[in-house]
């Protein structure tokens, strides 16, 4: 290897070493929030987000937020969904998406006449010490709250969340009666180290 050749090499690995250790640092922050769908990954959407609002003004169900300032200036005014308030509906013609011009909300590449899968959003899981289906009274008050067939099923009256088939949109959360409610939300970045 000559000289040009292994300063190229080592300039290669230190640049990915360094976007690696950025992209762990902002995934670590991210495990605070739940983008809205079709987000590209953290680092990629803070790139690419202009911060326009236009996302938040283009959700019908009011389920974007800009994030504060008081989360630091890298992520502030960036949205993110309040899923613990409200559940995302998983529009079918994805008007945040359709309304971001910067493409860090991206549709996936589908067939014309196919209309794409609603992505992963977040992780949802029931705390069986709050659902009251697993104290003895019977419930039931999220049943058929959930858009995805197969996510919420249920087992001898307790509900139980598939976590391959959830795609963590929390109409279920939204549904629950129980308070604190039974149902949690957690990013998909939640476990980042």
């Amino acid at each position: 290897m000559d000289r040009r050749g292994f300063f190229k090499t080592a300039i290669g690995r230190a640049g990915k070493t360094v976007v690696e250790h950025v992209d762990r640092k902002v995934a670590r922050h991210a495990a605070h929030w739940v983008r809205p769908p079709f987000a590209l990954p953290e680092l990629e959407f803070l790139l690419n987000c202009s911060r326009c609002g236009d996302c938040v003004t283009a959700c019908p169900h009011h389920v974007i937020f800009p994030l504060p300032a008081s989360r630091g200036a890298k992520f502030a005014g960036t949205p993110a969904l309040d899923l613990l308030n409200r559940g995302c509906h998983l529009c079918t013609d994805w008007p945040c998406v359709t309304a971001c011009g910067t493409s860090a909300l991206q549709l996936p590449e589908t067939a014309p006449d196919e209309a794409p899968s609603p992505p992963k959003l977040a992780r949802a899981s029931i705390d069986e010490t709050r659902c009251l289906p697993y104290q003895g009274p019977e419930c039931g008050a999220c049943a058929g709250s959930c858009p995805i067939p197969g996510a919420l099923n249920w087992d001898r009256y307790k509900p139980r969340i598939d976590p391959d088939a959830c795609v963590g949109c929390g109409q279920c959360r939204v549904a629950c009666i129980a308070e604190p409610k039974a149902i949690r939300i957690a990013s998909l970045y939640k476990d980042v180290e």
